[in-house]
């Protein structure tokens, strides 16, 4: 198990080496100067040069990729006592460092990665990560735990009564849901449940986790605001799941230990949650580690219709006014969680079955 993991991890970083690679030469092949976007479009030349020094982007794409990925890394060099050297950067006002060689006025330090400052704020690309994962979090975990415990349930109750009304009304209700975009999703949801029938469910059309309060009291958690989104998300993997675990409970009430156990005078319950379940589930937690984590990355539409102050939001923003550091420390962030879920993955599938050995 010890090098199975360690070979993953492995994989995960030359992955990870990959996406740096690719963001980097797609947010700087891209259109459109930031320079400018901060200025404005009557900015005179010199200020645009002078913005693009500090930016580090007046340097050759090859030392730019260098100095990006320094900073990146976490063991980098600095030569922070000649602000005109290459290796001079911002990043040591950001990140705490330990010093652990010298090389002439070079230094190799070890710290954290630094994912550089917003282009329009200044601030701190980690933390504005940190401020919009958490609202994207609560929303894709709210989503998949819906996902899972519905989508679980129709899908035992499709294969018991295999070809009644029931199995072919989920079979419907999962194609339809399937077939349905995201975002015609929201706005169909927000305009149904948030306005034609507002008076009755009391729910709103936008909204994030936390709500300013009208009375000048400051903000207050706002769960309601959650229950759309969260629904509207969770009704794509709602439906692989529904289907998903159908198949794999008919596959396995189809095997001679099942009939065995049938065999012996167990009940239906204890035969399906006994014996199928943990078996059926396999498939389910596969397929479903991929969509959490596609539930991560690609709430973009869901928190946009819904004003959802999360990771999406910030994608959105950032693109519009070429924040390049932003948009790409959110995609690095992504990643990391990608990899780190599909290696979790694969762990819970040997744990829920004994037989699967890692090698």
């Amino acid at each position: 198990m010890l090098n199975y993991l360690l070979k993953r991890l492995w994989y995960g970083f030359l992955v990870m080496i990959g996406i740096v690679v690719l963001i980097f030469c797609l947010f700087n092949i891209l259109p459109g100067d930031p320079a400018r976007m901060m200025l404005g479009q009557r900015a005179d030349m010199a200020s645009v040069e002078a913005i693009n020094k500090d930016l580090g982007r007046d340097q050759p794409l090859i030392m730019q990729f260098a100095n990006y990925a320094n900073d990146l890394s976490p063991l980098s060099f600095h030569n922070y006592q000649n602000p005109d050297s290459y290796w001079y950067l911002d990043t040591l006002k950001y990140t705490s460092f330990l010093p652990v060689l010298k090389i002439g006025s070079t230094e190799v330090i070890l710290k954290a990665p630094y994912l550089r400052r917003s282009y329009q704020s200044k601030r701190e690309v980690s933390e504005v990560i940190r401020e919009a994962f958490v609202p994207t979090a609560i929303l894709a975990v709210s989503a998949m735990l819906f996902a899972l415990v519905v989508g679980i349930a129709l899908g035992a109750l499709s294969a018991v009564y295999k070809d009644s009304w029931l199995d072919k009304s989920c079979l419907s209700i999962s194609i339809f849901f399937m077939s349905l975009p995201s975002f015609f999703a929201a706005i169909l949801a927000a305009w149904i449940f948030a306005f034609l029938l507002a008076d009755y469910t009391g729910l709103n059309m936008v909204g994030s986790l936390y709500t300013v309060d009208d009375f000048g009291n400051g903000e207050y958690l706002s769960l309601k605001n959650l229950i759309l989104p969260a629904l509207t998300l969770g009704v794509r993997p709602l439906a692989m799941i529904i289907q998903l675990s159908r198949n794999s409970f008919l596959e396995e009430f189809g095997k001679d230990y099942i009939r065995t156990a049938r065999a012996k005078g167990l009940s239906g319950n204890e035969v399906m949650w006994n014996h199928a379940f943990r078996n059926a589930m396999n498939p389910v937690v596969t397929a479903a580690s991929g969509w959490f984590a596609s539930l991560l990355a690609g709430a973009v539409f869901i928190e946009y219709v819904f004003d959802w102050k999360g990771l999406g939001i910030v994608i959105v923003d950032a693109l519009e006014k070429y924040d390049f550091p932003v948009v790409m420390g959110v995609i690095l962030f992504i990643s990391v969680l990608l990899i780190i879920i599909n290696l979790l993955t694969d762990v819970i599938y040997a744990l829920l079955d004994p037989r699967i050995k890692l090698q």
